[in-house]
């Protein structure tokens, strides 16, 4: 296990690379690899154990008897799951976890951790303090996104916060359609034909989980350099053509 690597994540920053050893092997720790779709743990189900994603993503799910399901979060790597069930014992869980894709999982034991008094426990606990209040956030956000009663109104209130947290036009998220769907909870197809609305009218560009966001009054000039960003990220030069014609278009008509 590379603990060098894992003292640069938020869990473990801050640590020594004796600390970081020594509570990998306090918390008996261990690597397993999932495939997409595989369910790493069940609703109802009691789990000792929280999960580190090293590689790959995750997401947590609301899987109902009736076979509907709300994607409620994204996790991606370096980041966390099932850290308050696993500190909590008994607790059933109340959501699925699954595999977004192939992914390497960290596997720690922290049942029991608030009772010990070694140095790296302190350290550990108040990463995950900083963990909670993250989450916590994340799940605020949700709320925001699903609170608007139009499926036009929750798809912008999601993009404009991706814009805002990546202080760019253009952007990958990390859903799929579908997963969009359940994540802003709306029916997919709803959600594709709103989303065509948005591209014929400027509002946007999509292609699969690329978004370009083309506002009302964008110059010609903003449209290229957020099109060349575009094109970087995807390496492509689709959604910079897209963009540049989108953005001609609308200087001429105004002019």
């Amino acid at each position: 296990m590379d603990v060098a690597m894992l003292q640069s994540v938020p869990l473990f920053r801050g640590m020594t690379s004796a600390e970081a050893s020594a509570a990998l092997e306090a918390l008996h720790a261990r690597e397993q690899e999932f495939p997409k779709g595989a369910v790493l743990l069940h609703a109802g189900s009691v789990t000792r154990q929280m999960g580190h994603v090293l590689s790959g993503s995750v997401t947590i799910e609301s899987n109902d008897m009736w076979g509907n399901r709300t994607i409620l979060s994204h996790v991606g790597a370096g980041q966390c799951f099932a850290e308050t069930y696993a500190l909590l014992p008994g607790e059933p869980m109340l959501v699925d976890v699954t595999a977004n894709e192939s992914c390497r999982i960290l596997l720690l034991q922290i049942q029991g951790l608030p009772g010990r008094r070694e140095p790296w426990a302190g350290k550990l606990l108040a990463s995950l303090l900083m963990i909670s209040v993250q989450k916590n956030l994340h799940l605020s956000w949700r709320s925001f996104h699903t609170a608007p009663k139009t499926i036009r109104g929750r798809v912008q209130s999601y993009l404009n916060a991706v814009a805002l947290q990546t202080g760019r036009r253009a952007f990958d998220v990390p859903f799929d359609r579908q997963q969009l769907a359940d994540y802003l909870n709306v029916e997919r197809t709803a959600l594709s034909k709103e989303l065509g609305r948005m591209q014929k009218e400027g509002l946007v560009r999509v292609r699969k989980n690329h978004f370009v966001i083309a506002g009302k009054g964008l110059s010609v000039e903003y449209a290229l350099d957020e099109a060349d960003r575009a094109a970087a990220v995807t390496d492509t030069r689709y959604a910079a053509e897209e963009v540049f014609d989108r953005a001609r278009e609308r200087v001429r008509r105004d002019n």
